[in-house]
């Protein structure tokens, strides 16, 4: 019986692994992306209360991406 559900059982692993690659795509290009506005952000002074938080939300996004 498991022998005629290993096509699907390929197909089901073949998206999974899409949909994971897909996702930490995401998170590499979000994470990137906030922490460069974060570090524009925070380069006034009245910014850097927005900046700084939102650099480190962005690099620890990065990390999870790449991680």
């Amino acid at each position: 019986m498991s022998i005629l559900l290993l096509p699907f059982r390929a197909v089901w692993r073949l998206v999974t692994l899409i949909f994971e690659l897909t996702g930490r795509l995401i998170a590499i290009i979000l994470g990137l992306v906030l922490l460069i506005v974060g570090v524009l952000v925070s380069l006034t002074v009245i910014g850097a209360i927005i900046g700084i938080p939102l650099a480190i939300f962005g690099f620890l996004l990065l990390v999870r991406g790449l991680f």
